[in-house]
């Protein structure tokens, strides 16, 4: 069976969102202030590495991809010393508590949508083909919370972590560097340049050697902006990201899948409403108004039944 490379990319587009609440939400950098680290950055990769274990720079740049090595260094390993890897799972699973329970409200948290969800969002994650992916398959093994919302949550950082696994993959099959891999997402307008610049760390010269293999290779013009060709390579990279995301719904089956969906988009809504992600993001994923998603009504029973809609951006295809 061919993979439906709309469906992989229209759940990424869903999943993504409820996955960022832990990069964006003062919860989760209180969870890692209160459990040792320091600043942003520590917090930042000690919890997103911690399921690999007390790994240095030497595993975490290559696997994170588009960091300076030296953005990663002022964190790890210094990091272990602070709190080891179990601390670090448990403070960002306490980060996304504190935080999914601020917008969703401890009813929908408790609620039978949260729980279906979850239980087909585990399943799609246990059923993701991590062969060779490092950090998808480090955080499929990682056990299932108790609760059901950190469940769901735990599921959409594995689907979105083997999703981030194959795009690197497809990025060096097509000879995209990290410096590279950012200018494409830049010159593509779907994240903001100032900011990936700034928090990826590479050296101006970096960014300027990077520019300009990009030029030769035809890909970018002189303003910075993709040309024709491009565009056509970009295309390419994600239609071949999206085919390496389509093993979860495949196992799923379009009809479970199709209910996924149907139950993350209320979910989205308090997370979208309180503006917790920005819209130029530098992961990437656009972010609809709330006002696009058709949320249906609160049942009384803390649920929100799935309205008619389907959750989409104004004016652009997701990602």
């Amino acid at each position: 069976m061919e993979p439906d490379l709309t469906t992989a990319r229209t759940l990424w587009s869903q999943y993504e969102r409820i996955h960022a609440v832990t990069y964006f939400a003062d919860e989760a950098a209180a969870a890692a202030t209160a459990t040792g680290y320091r600043g942003f950055w520590m917090g930042y990769f000690a919890q997103r590495a911690a399921p690999l274990g007390p790994v240095g720079p030497g595993v975490v740049t290559p696997c994170f991809y588009g960091f300076h090595r030296s953005r990663v260094e002022r964190a790890l390993p210094d990091a272990w010393a602070y709190a080891g890897p179990e601390a670090a799972l448990a403070a960002r699973l306490r980060g996304v508590d504190d935080t999914l329970r601020r917008l969703w409200g401890d009813r929908m948290v408790s609620s039978a949508q949260v729980e279906e969800a979850a239980d087909l969002l585990w399943e799609a994650a246990q059923a993701a083909e991590v062969a060779g992916r490092v950090l998808g398959a480090a955080n499929q093994a990682l056990p299932r919370p108790e609760e059901p919302h950190l469940a769901l949550w735990q599921a959409t950082t594995t689907l979105r972590e083997h999703r981030g696994d194959g795009h690197v993959a497809t990025l060096v099959a097509f000879d995209v560097g990290p410096v590279e891999a950012a200018l494409v997402k830049i010159g593509a307008g779907e994240t903001d340049g100032a900011s990936l610049r700034r928090g990826r760390g590479w050296p101006d010269e970096d960014w300027q050697a990077a520019e300009e293999r990009l030029i030769d290779r035809g890909w970018l013009d002189g303003t910075g902006a993709l040309s024709v060709a491009g565009k056509s390579a970009h295309r390419e990279i994600e239609a071949r990201t999206d085919a390496a995301a389509a093993s979860p719904w495949q196992v799923l089956g379009p009809v479970r899948t199709s209910r996924v969906a149907e139950l993350l988009t209320p979910l989205l809504v308090p997370i979208l409403a309180a503006g917790l992600v920005p819209a130029h993001n530098p992961i990437g994923v656009p972010m609809p108004d709330a006002a696009a998603v058709d949320v249906g009504q609160d049942d009384g029973r803390g649920e929100l039944e799935p309205g008619r809609g389907s959750l989409g951006v104004r004016g652009e295809a997701p990602r």
